[in-house]
């Protein structure tokens, strides 16, 4: 321990040094030292470091290396050059609000990765976000085993799945096994052509969608005698025809009636069988029915599910509702609901809520003449009218055959007044006979100058005015009846269901 405290001091110039550093913590001497010359203070600095300081450590550098002759320049911030470079913008208007920022995150998320293993500048660009460039390594050393197995595997799947579909095809393409599907398909028969086998694949696919596309039923309406019922069937729309639905703030969804609904449907009850068939489903459709024909004028309703879907349409396809189409007319707002069958069709302007509107009562007379003059083929009638406003058109018909009728009465008269007007009937084909309810005969009408079609509309009337009376007198006594029948159904119904449950659990409860 004591070595190591003396060893500093025997070194030499310790006590030299000390004394240095003494003599420099002194007052300066006002006296100015003599100045020496730089070559006599050069060649004293290096014999005092020779003779001093120990022997220095060789030096890595010289200063006679030719890097050192170059001359240091100042180098420019890169932030300097970046804005030297980058265009200068205008400031946003901040008192329009905060701009956004998402172009310029969408911008930076575009940028590819920085990655650049050879450090060349040129081939920066060539490097995804996953590292993966274009150079010598194809994109297939990247790959690991199991990259390859799973597109191995995706390879088999594919294969897979295409003969499974050449198979699928095949199948369906078969001919006919039974002699059911060669009815159902009378049009395409059995054989071995491209062809043939095209339209059996189309046929037997197009079977496993008619559960959704076509109606529920094969026959919408029951089978009927044809003398219990009336012979014409009118076929009527709901929406933007008898009714019209809309939706404001105030008020909410709203139901408004067309004008002479009630006139129309009881008037031509005694003509026509008439159907509602709409396009909106029966849960929604239903309640409107029951405001809009509480007492059961129309006599079959039909609702969407009796539709048929095509092309993201609902057809209304008249072969289902089992009766003969020259009797069936059908009025609707859309040409797409009877795309199947346009001949039988009427299509009215949608009525938007006009309380004025007089269209439907517009058309009761060219109804009731189709249905009181036992038209053939209703098609035929509507063809001619086709591209023409019907009611318009019928009064324009109808004047021009009450003149040509009166002129021929007047014909007759001059010719054989002594005779009567029974021999005019007669030559119309119209006998005289014994009517109910002390009404005229067709030739007592000619008689008094009628026509055949004033007989018909003073008939009409008559049994109009007599179906009015009926309900103004009986209506309450038919609604409460009406009511009454739901509730026992409803009743036997939750009978039933509650029976069910109990044989149930009185059944498990008899195996325990």
């Amino acid at each position: 321990m004591l070595s190591r405290a003396v060893l500093p001091l025997s070194r030499p110039n310790v006590f030299a040094s000390a004394v240095r550093a003494s003599t420099l913590s002194a007052r300066p001497s006002p006296y100015t030292a003599y100045k020496l010359s730089p070559a006599i203070q050069l060649r004293a600095k290096s014999n005092k470091s020779k003779s001093n300081t120990p022997k220095a450590a060789p030096k890595d550098f010289t200063a006679e290396q030719p890097e050192f002759d170059t001359k240091a320049e100042p180098t420019q911030p890169s932030e300097s050059v970046e804005q030297e470079q980058a265009p200068q913008t205008p400031l946003p208007d901040l008192t329009q609000g905060i701009p956004s920022t998402l172009a310029a995150e969408l911008e930076g998320r575009m940028k590819k990765g920085p990655l650049n293993l050879t450090e060349d500048p040129a081939q920066s660009e060539e490097y995804g976000a996953d590292g993966r460039g274009g150079g010598d390594i194809p994109k297939g050393g990247y790959e690991t085993s199991i990259d390859r197995r799973k597109a191995r595997m995706a390879n088999i799947v594919y294969a897979a799945m295409l003969l499974a579909g050449v198979a699928g095809m095949g199948y369906l393409g078969r001919n006919w096994e039974t002699e059911e599907e060669a009815s159902q398909h009378p049009e395409i028969p059995s054989g071995w052509s491209p062809g043939l086998w095209y339209s059996r694949i189309k046929a037997r696919t197009s079977d496993l969608t008619s559960y959704y596309k076509d109606p529920a039923f094969p026959k919408l309406l029951p089978d009927e005698d044809a003398e219990m019922r009336q012979p014409y069937t009118l076929v009527l729309s709901l929406e933007d025809l008898l009714v019209h639905s809309e939706w404001t703030r105030e008020h909410g969804w709203r139901v408004a009636k067309r004008p002479g609904v009630d006139y129309f449907l009881r008037y031509l009850n005694q003509y026509y069988e008439l159907v509602l068939f709409t396009s909106v489903p029966s849960m929604m459709a239903d309640q409107v029915l029951r405001k809009l024909d509480p007492y059961r004028i129309i006599r079959w309703p039909l609702f969407r599910e009796a539709t048929r879907y095509k092309d993201g349409e609902y057809i209304k396809d008249l072969q289902y509702l089992n009766r003969d189409l020259s009797k069936v007319i059908l009025i609707d707002t859309k040409e797409e609901h009877a795309r199947y069958q346009p001949e039988n069709a009427i299509v009215l302007d949608k009525w938007t809520g006009d309380p004025k509107d007089k269209t439907l009562v517009a058309l009761i007379p060219f109804l009731e003449y189709l249905a009181g003059m036992g038209v053939e083929d209703v098609r035929t009638v509507l063809k001619s009218f086709d591209g023409t406003p019907i009611p318009v058109e019928f009064a324009k018909r109808e004047k021009a055959m009450r003149e040509r009728f009166e002129k021929d009465l007047a014909e007759e008269q001059k010719k054989k007044p002594s005779r009567g007007l029974g021999n005019f009937a007669a030559a119309l084909g119209l006998k005289s006979s014994a009517t109910l309810n002390g009404e005229q005969t067709p030739s007592e009408g000619l008689a008094q100058g009628k026509m055949l079609w004033d007989q018909i509309r003073e008939r009409g009337q008559k049994n109009y005015e007599m179906i009015e009376s009926e309900i103004r007198a009986n209506g309450e006594k038919w609604l409460a009846e009406m009511a009454a029948e739901e509730e026992k159904a409803r009743q036997e119904q939750m009978q039933s269901m509650k029976g069910s449950f109990t044989g149930i659990f009185g059944a498990g409860s008899k195996d325990q």
